[in-house]
């Protein structure tokens, strides 16, 4: 074992073994430190493959400190099975050091007029997201949180819920169902979580003859974020505004790959959350050529960098960024060659999603 391997290794343990959740901010920040010394040295698959191993171990200790703060004043054990559920960047494996909640609750499927059940696992949410919060992860902008019902059901109800979702396919209903497509298992009964998933991706082989195809609309999500490369092959930065000059790597090149990862997961029945396992299994199945493949994968670390090197220190030890690429490292021969060529790939890829969109609007008409 390496002295980076056991170091992170002994950090984790420290993390699992957090008394509080002052404590769990305070060792988090600790081993953040630690993994941006580092981010030079490693392979970016394998540095980020480091950082989500430590935000899984603070979200189950998260979890372990909400179910024992629960117990301590009174309010007892969990009166039902669970399972501690991630979405967005988390579900797939690819947070930053500064990440925020995107996450829900499975419950196991009980009398849904049993209030008491919905009563303690609504509390369970509102303290789970209190200590996710002092342990330096602040709420989810759009509310795919815990203490949101909407991502808080039973297996039942996620099972009639996606099901909605997917018979009337509008803009939300698709963007809710792509949220959920990248959901993954962190905390208490994994066979919950596998439900939910069995449950969404036989919804996803469903064709309805009433309407137009729910992959059609998903395509029509899918093509909203472009790369942000011009007709002349210039990249696209933002023109006003406090980030003028800079380029926004979230918008402009990593959400438009992990997009059309997505759906080309959803349209071949690939159950696995992450981009880079998506990769791979598209390329087992020969859904796509090899080469394409490859161009992905190189596109994606690129994205993923440029994700990280924005990273900058906030106040109490935190990691934060802007999201954007600023002038200065734009203007290095490497950086800006490396970025035309990742958001060329990306162009390539939207060209072909495009020409099936075109296929599916004329097959409806």
């Amino acid at each position: 074992m390496s002295y980076d391997t056991a170091a992170s290794h002994s950090s984790l343990q420290m993390i699992m073994s957090a008394a509080s959740p002052e404590t769990l901010r305070s060792v988090r920040m600790q081993m953040q430190d630690d993994l941006m010394d580092q981010f030079a040295s490693l392979h970016i698959e394998k540095w980020n493959q480091r950082v989500g191993e430590m935000h899984d171990a603070v979200l189950k200790q998260a979890v372990a400190l909400c179910e024992q703060q629960l117990v301590e004043e009174g309010f007892g054990s969990p009166p039902a099975d669970y399972a501690f559920v991630v979405f967005g960047s988390a579900g797939r494996r690819e947070q930053t050091l500064g990440s925020d909640q995107d996450n829900g609750f499975v419950l196991a499927d009980h009398d849904i007029e049993d209030e008491e059940v919905h009563r303690y696992f609504a509390l369970f949410g509102q303290r789970l997201s209190a200590i996710l919060e002092i342990a330096g992860y602040p709420p989810c902008p759009g509310n795919v949180m815990v203490t949101n019902p909407l991502w808080r059901k039973t297996s039942l109800e996620w099972s009639r819920q996606l099901a909605s979702w997917r018979n009337e396919p509008g803009w939300e209903q698709v963007r809710y169902l792509m949220i959920a497509a990248d959901l993954r298992h962190i905390s208490g009964n994994p066979d919950l979580t596998a439900e939910v998933r069995n449950a969404m991706y036989t919804l996803f082989e469903q064709e309805s003859k009433l309407q137009e195809p729910f992959t059609a609309a998903v395509l029509r999500n899918t093509l909203r974020h472009k790369a942000a490369l011009n007709v002349l092959g210039q990249v696209i930065t933002e023109q006003v505004g406090e980030h003028a000059g800079e380029f926004d790597v979230k918008y402009g090149l990593y959400l438009p790959i992990v997009n059309a990862v997505r759906y080309l997961a959803v349209e071949y029945g690939i159950q696995a959350s992450s981009t880079m396992e998506r990769l791979s299994q598209l390329n087992q199945l020969d859904a796509v050529p090899f080469r394409w493949v490859e161009s992905c994968q190189t596109a994606f670390h690129a994205a993923l960098r440029f994700r990280s090197i924005t990273a900058v220190k906030a106040g109490e030890g935190e990691q934060t960024g802007s999201g954007y690429l600023p002038q200065s490292l734009l203007k290095q021969k490497e950086i800006r060659q490396e970025l035309r060529e990742a958001l060329s790939t990306v162009k390539l890829m939207y060209r072909t999603l495009q020409r099936q969109q075109r296929y599916r609007e004329r097959k409806w008409l």
